[in-house]
């Protein structure tokens, strides 16, 4: 090979080499350029979102105000029914103290 071809080959690797790189800076900006438009998409889904999020927010803390209330409400209740189960207990006491008072005091109750 003569001096020329190869001077001609290098400056041919060298265009190849600078061609590639071009190629390679280029493909490179192209997809930063692509993944900042996908942040912005993600971004501005996320902000649309703000709303509902808020919305489900009120929602829960309204849901957890009346679950409280109702939970209070339950506890009044038990205690209610805890008292009249209570009187209910008395009631039959006395009456059973009633019954052996009536079976003590009369003569003709054969019963010990």
């Amino acid at each position: 090979m003569s001096g020329g071809a190869i001077v001609w080959i290098v400056v041919l690797v060298v265009i190849l080499v600078v061609l590639g790189v071009v190629v390679a800076l280029m493909m490179n900006k192209r997809k930063n350029e692509q993944r900042r438009a996908h942040a912005t998409e993600l971004r501005t889904e996320a902000a649309a979102q703000s709303d509902s999020i808020a919305h489900a927010e009120r929602e829960a803390k309204r849901a957890e105000a009346e679950a409280e209330a109702k939970r209070l409400e339950a506890e009044r209740a038990e205690h209610q029914a805890a008292e009249a189960r209570q009187g209910v207990h008395m009631d039959q006491a006395y009456q059973e103290d009633r019954i052996r008072e009536a079976q003590r005091v009369d003569p003709d109750d054969k019963r010990v």
